[in-house]
């Protein structure tokens, strides 16, 4: 089995914890795989004059207070298994810098949807958009506390539209769900802004329905093949495909949605159903971007 490796974001937050539990439950989902924390903290060249205090003195808290939170990151991991590989490191630079670089040679990063500031600094709301992003692996915003998926058996949701987007997105979920042995929820919502509302009721929404069924079908068929143990349960709906999944999330263990690929501006590839589920999903978010072959 090849080595795995999970990157777990910490800055000393609750929810930086309760990231760093998900990852644990993680890593030893996939057995063989290392849990790698990591701390940022600003770089030398930034000191804060602060009366009494040197630039080395202060760098040295700096360096401590990272350590200490690495300390009860580790302390954490371990609680979930004493046998889990534990790498840890604290990192000179940004958050956002830090875990884009961490990512190119990471399976999954991990981090929370909101923490606090201070000496490290990390997963602010906009980090944690940022790095889903942007990053070359899929990451995990857990946005819940309590998310923890040893014993978990809340079903996988996943968005599906049959673009390669969701392709991979697909993928990630069935593996996931396979792992877990729960069951994999696949949204598939259609709203047709575009027909006038006067017309609507000309439509005939059964048939059209039933399209949307047949579309699901088609493209779980391999999957389903692939993964012949995961019960898969279809939800078809006319609705707007961020609210259908929100609404799903209430009952999930993990909501899957995909990024459409690479670029420059923080945010802007997400998309909006991406973007909404990571702000109102009542459970962790993987944001997973098409791979080569699907792009």
């Amino acid at each position: 089995m090849i080595k795995q490796r999970i990157v777990a974001a910490v800055d000393g937050s609750d929810r930086a914890l309760e990231a760093v539990r998900w990852a644990a439950c993680e890593a030893l989902s996939r057995r063989g795989s290392t849990l790698r924390i990591v701390a940022a903290r600003m770089a030398e060249s930034t000191h804060v004059p602060v009366e009494g205090f040197s630039a080395v003195e202060y760098q040295r808290a700096v360096l401590a207070d990272a350590e200490d939170r690495l300390d009860v990151a580790e302390s954490v991991a371990r609680g979930i298994s004493p046998d889990l590989t534990v790498e840890r490191e604290s990192r000179e630079g940004s958050a956002r810098a830090v875990l884009l670089d961490e990512s190119t040679r990471a399976d999954l990063v991990v981090l929370g949807h909101r923490g606090h500031g201070g000496f490290v600094g990390l997963l602010l709301g906009s980090v944690a958009v940022s790095v889903a992003a942007h990053a070359s692996c899929p990451v995990v915003v857990v946005r819940q506390p309590g998310s923890d998926v040893s014993g978990d058996r809340a079903p996988v949701v996943v968005g599906v539209d049959g673009s390669p987007t969701s392709e991979t997105a697909l993928g990630f979920a069935f593996d996931v769900a396979a792992r877990r042995h729960v069951p994999l929820v696949a949204v598939h919502t259609w709203f047709d802004l575009a027909v006038e509302p006067e017309l609507v009721a000309m439509i005939d929404l059964d048939a059209v329905l039933e399209q949307e069924r047949e579309l699901l079908a088609q493209r779980l068929a391999g999957w389903s093949e692939k993964y012949p143990n995961v019960e898969i349960r279809r939800h078809v709906a006319r609705d707007q495909p961020a609210w259908s999944l929100v609404e799903q999330s209430g009952d999930a263990g993990l909501v899957v949605v995909g990024a459409r690929g690479r670029g420059v501006i923080a945010g802007t590839l997400l998309g909006s159903v991406s973007q909404a589920v990571l702000h109102h999903a009542k459970c962790p978010v993987a944001v997973v971007r098409p791979t080569p072959d699907h792009a």
